[in-house]
């Protein structure tokens, strides 16, 4: 019996993408181009540490303006494990998103929180309908924790400008994770396993008394 996918050569592993087995070669050139890859997969996940996602111009990130120090992130470290947590359960929640999905739809909550920094509502949902999916999942899982704090304490501490500057480091992970294939699910694999205090990547040097800003 032949690789199920180039019909040619000898299958070397169990696919669970095709449910059947593949060579290797047809693994490494199709996951996560023409294959659905599924988290669970040991041989995706030991792609993933150990490829190196394709450089990108900073200066091409969006939402540059909004500063987020390693202060910031420290003092709202819970905020920040919860967003993650609840961006990467609304992925799941979603079948066969990917991280371009993600991208869209942390652009999108982005864009809903700088209008209520600006004192207006107006929730923006991307077309893409699985973008559209996480980014209201999201808004529910913040919402219900907001409601539960409120009925516990009488009052909700999570700030629209905090859940802002949360997301956009989010979204930054996101472009430093995204590893450049079509159904990439490199970013997901990462926030699988956050952990804030091992976030070191994308903090610039700091300068003597300044606060580290994070890009």
């Amino acid at each position: 019996m032949n690789c199920v996918l180039c019909q040619t050569r000898k299958p070397r592993r169990h696919c669970l993408a095709v449910h059947g087995d593949i060579c290797s070669i047809c693994c490494g050139t199709e996951r996560e181009q023409s294959l659905d890859c599924p988290l669970e997969c040991t041989y995706l996940q030991d792609a993933h540490d150990h490829e190196r996602p394709p450089e990108f111009d900073g200066a091409t990130l969006p939402n540059r303006d909004i500063e987020i120090t390693e202060e910031f992130l420290e003092a709202n470290e819970p905020l920040v494990a919860f967003l993650a947590l609840s961006v990467f359960e609304s992925a799941m929640e979603t079948p066969a998103a990917t991280d371009w999905d993600m991208r869209e739809a942390l652009e999108a909550l982005v864009k809903t929180y700088r209008t209520l920094e600006a004192g207006i509502y107006y929730e923006t949902l991307p077309a893409n309908v699985y973008a559209a999916a996480i980014a209201t999942s999201v808004q529910t899982k913040v919402a219900d924790i907001r409601k539960r704090e409120t009925e516990e304490t009488g009052v909700s501490t999570i700030h629209d400008a905090t859940i802002l500057g949360v997301l956009a480091f989010l979204q930054r992970l996101e472009y430093s994770h995204n590893n450049g294939r079509k159904r990439s699910r490199a970013f997901l694999d990462f926030l699988r396993g956050f952990y804030i205090p091992t976030l070191a990547e994308g903090i610039d040097e700091p300068e003597p008394d300044e606060p580290r800003i994070i890009i």
